[in-house]
């Protein structure tokens, strides 16, 4: 079976464009959360169409467990 070229250069390029994203959005994304004091796997809910914006209105107003800890 013989490979094309092109096929193998979009495999690198999904491949490198999905490393950027993870980069440049996750990654922050995750440190907010575990900063506001909630666990980093909560960002998976971030790729979840629908409950993703149901969550962010939860996670902007309810109150977040560090607040807890301050006072």
């Amino acid at each position: 079976m013989m490979y094309h070229p092109f096929a193998t250069m979009m495999a690198f390029s999904w491949t490198s464009a999905l490393l950027i994203y993870f980069l440049i959005f996750v990654l922050p994304v995750m440190q907010i959360i575990h900063k506001a004091g909630y666990s980093r796997a909560w960002v998976l809910i971030g790729f979840v169409p629908v409950v993703n914006l149901i969550f962010l209105w939860i996670f902007a107003f309810s109150r977040w467990p560090i607040e807890n800890r301050v006072k």
